[in-house]
């Protein structure tokens, strides 16, 4: 029997693969370790899709300097719109565009080391207005927020928190040195204690090992996260990363199958970069992957949410919510 046989057939008994286990993924036979990955995904969340957008809440003039951003007041991209919090009415007109295309989640996301407490109420109101008009679920990436903050915004209807890991923590220093990987962590351990869900992943592309990105994963176990974004570094003129090289469809798709082994009943979901390859992740969508942000991102172009919706479709996912 196959190593990738023998894992797959450990998770389906209930039990969790080690990271010894998980780096001899890396280099097993391609189209098996696809495969196996979609069959995993079928056990445990059928034809499930969750599928979220994001808005940006808040845009530019960040102080932190994570290397891969066009945000950050430490680079000069390309990058021209900077506003302060968006109103209720621009946040509200958002969900009901969303909604109305589908969509179940609503993600806002804001620039900054973190929100004032001030924005944080003006967002509460933002959020107890989307709920009370719209059915859409809203999610929140507010930065370093505490408990305290968070149990407002839950309080006001937000049911997930996103805090990217963003790499492992070996490798974490390197990508960003304004923040430190614990305050990462702490940040979503507030929110659990908050009661709200969590989102964590990262970027593939900024120059980690598939070790890192086992061990970013492993990390995202051990806290219990079921909703795991996976992006692909869009290396944006201006940055430090403006040089790296774009990974292919294929080491996309390795990573995407063994974070399926790893948390077997998560949430899978490519994120940024998508735009990038080819077939928009339609690959992924059959090697474990079984989630996906839809529209446009922060500050790149996306893929709209009606050509995700066709693809999904023909793949025989029901984008609905557990």
């Amino acid at each position: 029997m196959s190593i990738v046989s023998e894992l797959k057939n450990k998770i389906l008994a209930g039990e969790e693969i080690t990271r010894d286990e998980a780096l001899k993924l890396v280099g097993t036979p391609f189209q098996e370790l696809r495969q196996a990955a979609d069959q995993l995904r079928a056990h445990f969340c059928g034809n499930r899709f969750d599928m979220c957008t994001i808005i940006n809440g808040k845009c530019g003039k960040c102080s932190e300097d994570c290397k891969y951003c066009a945000q950050s007041m430490h680079y000069h991209t390309s990058l021209k719109d900077s506003y302060p919090l968006l109103s209720t009415e621009e946040l509200l007109a958002g969900a009901k565009q969303n909604e109305d295309q589908g969509v179940l989640r609503y993600s806002i996301v804001t620039s900054g080391r973190r929100l004032s407490d001030k924005e944080v109420d003006r967002v509460c109101e933002s959020i107890r207005q989307i709920r009370k008009e719209t059915e859409i679920e809203v999610c929140v990436s507010f930065g370093l927020l505490g408990e305290t903050q968070f149990k407002k915004l839950k309080d006001a209807g937000a049911s997930r928190v996103h805090c990217n890991l963003e790499s492992s923590r070996r490798y974490f220093a390197r990508v960003c040195t304004t923040h430190t990987y614990d305050e990462k962590i702490e940040t979503l351990k507030a929110a659990q204690r908050a009661g709200l869900s969590v989102c964590s992943g990262g970027i593939i592309g900024l120059g980690e090992t598939m070790e890192d990105r086992i061990d970013m994963a492993l990390t995202a176990r051990e806290l219990g996260v079921k909703s795991v974004p996976v992006n692909l570094l869009n290396p944006i003129p201006g940055t430090p990363y403006e040089n790296n090289r774009v990974l292919s469809n294929d080491e996309l798709c390795r990573v995407v199958a063994i974070f399926r082994f790893l948390i077997p009943d998560g949430d899978i979901r490519l994120a940024g970069g998508r735009g990038l390859i080819e077939d928009k992740g339609k690959q992924c969508f059959a090697s474990g992957a079984n989630a996906a942000i839809s529209g446009d991102m922060l500050t790149t172009a996306g893929i709209t949410v009606e050509t995700d919706m066709k693809l999904l479709k023909g793949m025989g996912y029901e984008v609905r919510l557990q």
